[in-house]
């Protein structure tokens, strides 16, 4: 069973989590969530260790429970301006930001971060297999993610967007060599990853 809260029962958590930091294409997205410290969900866990199924399951569950929660999105254009993992940080912080609540501790899947929030964070590797809040977080930056890349499936259908997400698959890869690239893509990538010379 996943951990309900990390400090006490009175402090005001928020579990933070993104998705999307390896696709090819698409926005980075980042959720925030705070649940009430009675929550329990038997079902709740790492969004990568659930199915498509359990995620949308628990999504509505998770959002009507929540004392608040937000989801939030770096585009692409802005990942190859800062790169992927500061478009990581500054998703997280903008759906803390989005918050109605204030949280007084984020708690932060991985192993880095950086605000310039006024409030404490604790990162924690693994930590949306640990915390509830933080799964609750990866469930919906996954499917918020997963949500937008199928909407863009239907604008360009060729790369199989509704499957792979987005992520650097053979038949994603494929289509880039086939197709070339389009607006979505992330052009500080290795798109069609061939080793780099240096």
């Amino acid at each position: 069973m996943l951990k309900s809260f990390y400090e006490s029962s009175e402090t005001i958590e928020c579990g933070l989590d993104e998705a999307g930091r390896g696709c090819l294409a698409g926005s980075v997205f980042a959720a925030a969530v705070i649940l009430p410290s009675d929550f329990s969900n038997e079902l709740l866990n790492d969004s990568k260790k659930l199915t498509d199924k359990q995620r949308r399951f628990l999504r509505p569950i998770i959002e009507e429970n929540a004392l608040a929660f937000a989801v939030a999105e770096v585009t692409n254009k802005e990942i190859d301006k800062i790169n992927i993992l500061n478009a990581s940080f500054l998703a997280m912080n903008r759906a803390v930001e989005k918050l109605k609540i204030k949280p007084e501790l984020l708690l932060v899947d991985g192993n880095r971060f950086r605000t310039s929030l006024d409030i404490r964070f604790k990162t924690i590797v693994k930590g949306d297999a640990q915390l509830m809040s933080i799964a609750a977080a990866s469930i919906l930056a996954k499917t918020y993610r997963d949500d937008a890349m199928i909407e863009f499936d239907r604008q360009y259908p060729q790369y199989n967007w509704k499957k792979n997400k987005a992520y650097p698959t053979k038949d994603h890869r494929q289509a880039i060599k086939d197709y070339g690239i389009t607006p979505l893509h992330r052009k500080s990538f290795n798109l069609l990853g061939e080793p780099t010379l240096f």
